[in-house]
């Protein structure tokens, strides 16, 4: 049986990669452009075009928090902002209540 793969992310290039897991003692993976470190995104990860800058703009945001697109039991990673605007939403929704900005980022509504 192949081993497993997950998407690793250089947001510097618009690249993404899959790659096996990382072991208990794996070293930082790095971007085989610029040599940057990638950033694990996770297996349900889809990569935008590399000319669609505002997803990769959101995306950044999305990573930057935390939340990445990982495989749940019951289905892929949940709902994932879109769109700067949705995300602007999320974060002054954050502001208002409380509620921890990477949590309002993965609202599909906001209450």
């Amino acid at each position: 049986m192949p081993a497993s793969k997950t998407s690793y992310v250089c947001l510097p290039c618009r690249a993404s990669y899959k790659q096996s897991y990382p072991g208990l003692h794996d070293r930082t993976r790095r971007c085989p452009r610029c040599r940057k470190p990638l950033i694990h995104a996770g297996s349900a990860f889809a990569a935008p075009k590399r000319r669609d800058t505002n997803a990769w703009r959101t995306l950044s945001v999305l990573l930057s928090a935390g939340v990445g697109f990982h495989k749940s039991c019951c289905g892929g990673p949940g709902f994932r902002p879109r769109t700067l605007r949705e995300v602007r939403e999320r974060k002054v929704y954050a502001q208002r209540t409380g509620v921890p900005f990477a949590r309002a980022l993965s609202y599909q509504v906001l209450p």
